[in-house]
C-alpha cells in the first residue's frame, strides 16, 4: 500500500517537469518566430543593407568621354584605346611572394621592368606603397592594371598560357587622345584631365567617384559635366578578404556628349604656326620673344575662331598619367610656364593699341574730333619730360594722323588737360572720360569667355592706386630707407631706380598723378590687358560699339541620338561710341595699314582683303618691349578681329604685325 501511494506522487512530479519544459520550449519558439517575423517584416531593409555591405561591392564603370570638335566636325580631342594587362588581386593575396615570380615572367614577356609591375600591386596610401604615380590609385575591387600601353601581340601571348600566367587578363581601355588635325596643338584651349579629388567626389552627389578623370583646364574643365557622361555600376560579390567572387548586377554607362566649338582647324593651325615662326625670327634679331598669344574673333557673334599661346606643350602628355618630372617642366618659370595661356590668363601693357579708345575718350573730354594737336618730340608735365616713343615730332596734326603714325605726345596733352579739368589730384574715376571709355569697352574685367582661369587685367584708376598703396605702404616706405642691396649686387642702376621709386610712392603713392593720366592714355604705366580683352574691344570698334562676350563652345551633341543643344551666347553690351567718332577711328586704323606703322608689313596684301589695325610697343622696365598688333578685316565689311601680343618681341610692326598678316591670309581663304 505504501508503494502504491508513492508512485502517483513520482509520476505527477515528472509530468509537471515535462509540462514546464514544454512550456519553456513553446515560449522560445514563439519568441523565435516572432523575432523572425520582425526581421522579415520590419528590419528587412536594414539587414539586407548590412548583408550587401558585407558581401558585395559596387564598382563604377567610367563612361566614354565626349569628343571636342572644331566647327567642321574635325576632332580636336577624342578617345582611343590602349592595351592594358591586368592581374586579379586574389592572385597577389594568395601567393607567398606577392606574385613576384608571376610578374617576373610577365615583365619578361612585355619587356618591362618587373619593379614597375610590382609597384602597381600596391594601393596608393597603404603601408609600403611607392609614391604616385607608381602605385595604383584606383579601386581595390577591380583587377590591377600592372602594365598599360603594351604591345597587343605580346599581351595576348600571356592569356594563351593560363597555366603560366594565372589571373592575368588583357583588355582595351579607353583613353583621351588629342589627334592634332592639320597639325593643330590647341593645348591651352583643350585643357587636360586629372583624377578627381576627395572634395570633388564628396561635392558631386554621386556623379563623380575617386576613379574618375575630370577636366583640369580649358574646355575639358569648362564643359566637364557634359563631356564626362554618366558612369555605369557593376555590383560584385566578394569574399571575407575583399576579393571578387562574382557579378551580382550591372548597369551600362552612358557616353558623354560631344562639344562642337567655333574653332576652325585651318585658321588655328595657321595662327599657331605664325606665332612660332615669328617668335623664332624675333629671337634671331636679338629679341628674347619669350612668350606670346594670338586670338581670332568672329565680329558678328563673338565666337573664337582660333586661339594660340606660346610656349605650349603636347596635350597627349596627360594621357595615361603624367610624372612629377613632366608636371614640373610644364609649370617651371625657366621653361616659360607652358601651362599658362598667354591669350586669356596673361595681362600686359597694351601700349599704343589703347589709343583707338583714347580718341573717343578725348572727344568725350571736350576735344574737337577734327581739330589739330601738337605732336612734339616730348611733352613736359611738371619737372618730367614724357618722350614721344613710337614716332618723331610732326608738329600740329589731327587725331587721325596721331593714330596713323602713333604719336604719343598728342595723347599726353589731351590726357593731362583732362586730368586738370577734373580737379587734378582731387579728380574722380566716375567723371574721368579715359577710364570710363576703356571700362565701357570691357577692359579691367573678365570678358566672360567659356574658359577657366581668365585674367581680369588691370585698369589703374584712382581707387586701384589707393588700394595698392594702402596694402604695400609699409614695405614701400621701408625700402625707401633701406634701398635694394640684394639687387645692387648685380644691377646697381636698377637698384637705384627702385629706391627712387620707393621714395616717391612712400610719399604719394596713393595719388592718381598727372603722369599716371598721361601714361594711361597711351596704354603704358600700370595698365594691363590680355590679348583677348583688346581683341574684344577692337571687334567692338569694327562693329560700331557692340561689345560681345567671346564664346568657344557652340553646341552639345548627343553621340547616340544626334540631338544637339545650342550653347547660349553671352551678354552683349553697346558702348557709348558716337557714329561719327566710330567712323573716324576706323578710317584712321585703315590708314595705319596703308601708310602708317603697319604699311610695310601689309604691303601687297590682296585687295579683296583690306585690313585695318594698330601697332603697339610696350616698354617694360628691365626687359625688351612687348610687341602688339590689333586688326580686323575686311575693312569695308568687318568679319574677323585679330589680336596678337608677343612678350619681349620688340616693336609691334616687327613681330606682332607679321603674325597678324599670316592669320589674315588664312582667314581670307574661309568661305564668305
Amino acid at each position: 500500500m505504501t508503494n502504491i501511494g508513492i508512485r502517483p506522487r513520482d509520476g505527477s512530479a515528472h509530468q509537471g517537469r515535462f509540462l514546464a519544459a514544454g512550456a519553456v520550449v513553446a515560449l522560445l519558439f514563439v519568441l523565435l518566430f516572432g523575432r523572425l517575423g520582425q526581421v522579415q517584416l520590419t528590419d528587412h531593409a536594414d539587414y539586407a543593407a548590412a548583408a550587401s555591405s558585407l558581401n558585395t561591392r559596387e564598382i563604377v564603370v567610367p563612361a566614354v568621354r565626349g569628343r571636342i570638335l572644331d566647327r567642321m566636325g574635325k576632332p580636336l580631342a577624342d578617345n582611343t584605346s590602349v592595351t592594358v594587362v591586368t592581374l586579379e588581386r586574389r592572385v597577389v593575396a594568395e601567393s607567398d611572394d606577392g606574385a613576384r615570380a608571376l610578374l617576373t615572367r610577365v615583365a619578361k614577356t612585355l619587356q618591362r621592368p618587373v619593379d614597375d609591375l610590382l609597384a602597381r600591386t600596391h594601393l596608393c596610401g597603404e603601408p609600403g606603397a611607392p609614391p604616385a604615380p607608381a602605385c595604383w590609385a584606383g579601386s581595390p575591387q577591380v583587377p590591377i592594371p600592372v602594365a598599360s600601353g603594351v604591345d597587343p601581340q605580346r599581351a595576348l601571348s600571356l592569356v594563351e598560357r593560363p597555366d603560366l600566367y594565372p589571373g592575368v587578363a588583357v583588355e582595351a581601355v579607353p583613353v583621351r587622345r588629342y589627334p592634332a588635325p592639320l597639325g593643330v596643338n590647341a593645348a591651352h584651349l583643350l585643357g587636360y584631365l586629372g583624377r578627381a579629388t576627395d572634395k570633388e567626389v564628396s561635392a558631386s552627389d554621386g556623379r563623380v567617384t575617386g576613379d574618375d578623370l575630370v577636366g583640369r583646364a580649358g574646355l575639358e574643365q569648362q564643359y566637364d559635366t557634359a563631356l564626362r557622361g554618366t558612369p555605369g555600376r557593376t555590383t560584385v560579390s566578394v569574399d571575407p578578404r575583399g576579393l571578387v567572387t562574382g557579378v551580382v548586377s550591372q548597369t551600362d554607362p552612358i557616353p558623354g556628349k560631344d562639344l562642337v566649338t567655333s574653332i576652325d582647324a585651318a585658321v588655328q593651325a595657321a595662327t599657331e604656326q605664325a606665332l612660332v615662326r615669328e617668335m623664332a625670327a624675333a629671337r634671331k634679331r636679338g629679341q628674347p620673344a619669350d612668350s606670346g598669344g594670338a586670338v581670332v574673333l568672329d565680329i558678328a557673334n563673338g565666337q573664337v575662331v582660333a586661339s594660340a599661346s606660346a610656349p605650349t606643350y603636347d596635350p597627349n602628355v596627360w594621357t595615361g598619367g603624367i610624372s612629377a618630372k613632366q608636371y614640373a617642366a610644364l609649370t617651371s618659370p625657366t621653361a616659360g610656364t607652358p601651362l599658362l595661356s598667354r591669350t586669356t590668363a596673361s595681362a600686359m601693357s597694351p601700349a599704343s593699341t589703347l589709343k583707338a579708345l583714347s580718341v573717343p575718350a578725348a572727344v568725350a573730354a571736350g576735344n574737337s574730333l577734327t581739330g589739330t594737336y601738337e605732336c612734339g618730340s616730348s611733352y613736359r608735365i611738371g619737372n618730367r619730360a614724357f618722350q614721344n616713343f613710337e614716332s618723331r615730332g610732326y608738329g600740329p596734326i589731327t587725331f587721325h594722323k596721331a593714330l596713323e603714325v602713333s604719336c604719343d605726345t598728342v595723347f599726353y596733352d589731351v590726357a593731362y588737360r583732362s586730368w586738370l579739368a577734373l580737379g587734378g589730384l582731387k579728380g574722380s574715376d566716375a567723371k574721368d572720360p579715359f577710364i570710363r571709355t576703356v571700362r565701357d569697352f570691357g577692359l579691367g574685367k573678365r570678358t566672360g569667355i567659356d574658359l577657366p582661369g581668365e585674367s581680369a587685367g588691370r585698369i589703374p584708376d584712382r581707387a586701384w592706386k589707393r588700394s595698392v598703396w594702402e596694402s604695400t605702404k609699409d614695405e614701400t616706405c621701408k625700402r625707401a630707407k633701406s634701398g635694394y642691396p640684394e639687387v645692387a649686387k648685380t644691377d646697381p642702376a636698377r637698384a637705384a631706380y627702385l629706391m627712387s621709386l620707393a621714395k616717391e610712392n612712400c610719399a604719394s603713392g596713393a595719388d592718381f598723378r598727372a603722369g599716371d593720366a598721361a601714361n594711361f592714355a597711351i596704354g603704358q604705366g600700370d595698365v594691363a590687358t590680355t590679348p583677348l580683352q583688346i581683341g574684344v574691344a577692337y571687334a567692338a570698334i569694327a562693329s560700331g560699339g557692340v561689345v560681345r562676350t567671346p564664346r568657344v563652345g557652340v553646341k552639345i551633341v548627343d553621340p547616340v541620338s544626334g540631338v544637339a543643344q545650342a550653347i547660349p551666347a553671352g551678354p552683349t553690351h553697346v558702348a557709348a561710341l558716337p557714329k561719327d567718332v566710330a567712323a573716324y577711328v576706323r578710317d584712321a586704323l585703315r590708314a595705319v595699314v596703308v601708310s602708317g606703322t603697319g604699311a610695310l608689313t601689309f604691303a601687297g596684301m590682296p585687295a579683296d582683303w583690306p585690313v585695318s589695325g594698330k601697332s603697339g610697343t610696350a616698354e617694360v622696365f628691365g626687359k625688351s618691349d612687348t610687341s602688339w598688333f590689333e586688326s580686323y578685316a575686311p575693312t569695308n565689311k568687318p568679319r574677323y578681329a585679330v589680336s596678337v601680343a608677343v612678350s619681349q618681341g620688340g616693336h609691334g610692326a616687327d613681330t606682332a604685325a607679321p603674325i597678324s598678316r599670316s592669320i589674315h591670309e588664312a582667314l581670307r581663304l574661309l568661305p564668305r
